[in-house]
């Protein structure tokens, strides 16, 4: 943070994030000058690049040299030395790639933490799916087991927040937008965990091939001293690590899951049935917290019984609750086909209508359209910017598989679809395999939506435990 000292520097994007750096920035700037008193809080001029919607409550602040543009043109970008941005702006878009060439440095929060803090045992926890879960759990065993534990970044807290933290363990998710400016930091983890890679992020990454590039940048760029791999993922099996330790979970000769039942290697652990989160990949996700913890070096076999205390996350296949004979659940955090997927399969065997769709970021739902032709639902609503694309390749199966297809303009109708063709009996499931950009803010304001709509207190539902430092 020191290190910009001096430098031409702006923020890019106003979410949390966003708030977050300006805050940190701000903090450093105070302690460089020296400045005491509140006429001198802000020695130095900060520019912001946001929408016009963030300008009036970046305005609200009422820090006279703080700039606001709504327009982050190259040329405007290339004046600064240093662009610190918000993970939701792609480093590939033109205007960021044109100012880059012109020799302006853009980072992210994720790599200004890491770098000021040297001193922390950070377990970076990333993958297409079960990222947020794999991360809140390891925290809670950490903490059942007397350790002061952080439990940070893209689960909801932004790092920067927590700057000034102490805690014995730092456990950090990673989204695909962060993974990269850990390897910038310059900084190595203690401990690495990648649960699955598949494909997700299209449109901000640009191709598959970048989105597992940047994904397993935290592991070929970032080093981690211990590498934690699934070693059922034929993309992380293929790895050649020559920086790091691995571990490998989901295989015999370590953390594995048989049935129901945690295995290290052929010694039985753990029954997986009570459990409170639902899935086979959820439990799979204990074996590779478990592979963390020890190595770590502390006692996994002490510490797995805990887990049958843990409060599941929301819009994470959540159990809403029944009303009128039909339970809803909340899988609002479901951003890929391969995630609708998994959680048809948890609920295989009952009467089920799955809404899917949302912001199209040119994933292939062909492999979802097959599955639907072997083991359908009873039905399928389909909405957002990719639903008549989902729509079109349901159809055939649609007419020679047994279930219902309908489309919906908004999640309401949505939501009403899937109530009368199951007629008062069965799940209603919000799985959507897509982002909700457009149509919401996130997946959270999505979900808080769809538990409105079936009739339940979002606020009652939808809050994350665990986040911050304990």
């Amino acid at each position: 943070m020191a290190s910009l000292a001096g430098q031409r520097v702006a923020l890019w994007g106003w979410g949390r994030e966003g708030r977050a750096a300006y805050a940190a920035l701000r903090t450093a700037q105070v302690a460089e000058s020296g400045a005491a008193d509140a006429h001198d809080r802000f020695p130095a001029s900060l520019t912001l690049f946001c929408s016009p919607s963030e300008a009036d409550d970046a305005r609200a602040l009422g820090d006279t040299r703080l700039r606001i543009e709504t327009e982050a043109t190259v040329e405007r970008l290339a004046a600064f030395d240093v662009v610190v941005k918000s993970p939701g702006i792609s480093p590939y878009r033109p205007e960021a790639l044109a100012a880059a060439e012109r020799g302006t440095r853009f980072i992210g929060g994720t790599t200004l933490w890491f770098a000021t803090r040297p001193d922390a045992t950070t377990i970076c926890i990333t993958g297409t799916k079960g990222k947020s879960t794999t991360s809140a759990l390891l925290a809670h065993l950490l903490r059942a087991g007397g350790h002061r534990t952080a439990l940070t970044g893209n689960i909801g807290q932004p790092l920067l927040e927590l700057l000034e933290g102490e805690a014995e363990f730092w456990v950090v998710e990673l989204s695909s937008y962060q993974t990269r400016d850990v390897a910038r930091s310059g900084e190595r983890p203690a401990v690495a965990v990648v649960t699955n890679i598949f494909p997700e992020h299209l449109d901000w990454h640009g191709s598959q091939a970048r989105y597992v590039e940047d994904k397993l940048s935290l592991l070929t760029g970032a080093r981690p001293r211990i590498a934690v791999l699934n070693a059922g993922d034929p993309t992380l099996s293929a790895l050649d690590l020559s920086d790091s330790a691995v571990r490998w979970f989901g295989r015999d000769d370590g953390w594995h899951l048989r049935g129901d039942v945690v295995w290290r290697a052929d010694e039985a652990v753990f029954d997986t049935r009570d459990l409170p989160v639902p899935g086979s990949h959820n439990r799979g996700n204990l074996c590779a917290v478990l592979a963390a913890i020890e190595a770590l070096g502390l006692d996994a076999e002490a510490l797995a019984p805990h887990a049958a205390t843990f409060r599941a996350l929301p819009h994470r296949l959540q159990v809403l609750g029944t009303r009128d004979g039909l339970t809803y659940v909340n899988d609002s955090i479901s951003t890929t086909p391969h995630a609708s997927l998994a959680a048809l399969e948890v609920y295989a065997g009952r009467r089920v209508a799955i809404l899917v769709g949302g912001h199209d970021r040119g994933l292939d739902w062909q492999a979802f359209a097959d599955a639907m032709r072997v083991a359908p639902p009873a039905a399928v609503v389909t909405l957002g910017q990719n639903g008549p694309r989902i729509h079109a390749l349901l159809e055939d199966g649609a007419r020679t598989g047994g279930f219902a297809l309908r489309e919906a303009h908004d999640l309401g109708e949505a939501v009403a679809q899937a109530r009368g063709l199951l007629d008062g009996e069965g799940v209603v499931l919000l799985s959507p395999g897509a982002p909700s950009f457009g149509a919401y803010r996130d997946y959270a304001e999505r979900g808080r939506h769809f538990a409105a709509l079936a009739g339940f207190d979002p606020d009652a539902i939808t809050a994350i435990p665990g986040i911050g430092i304990a």
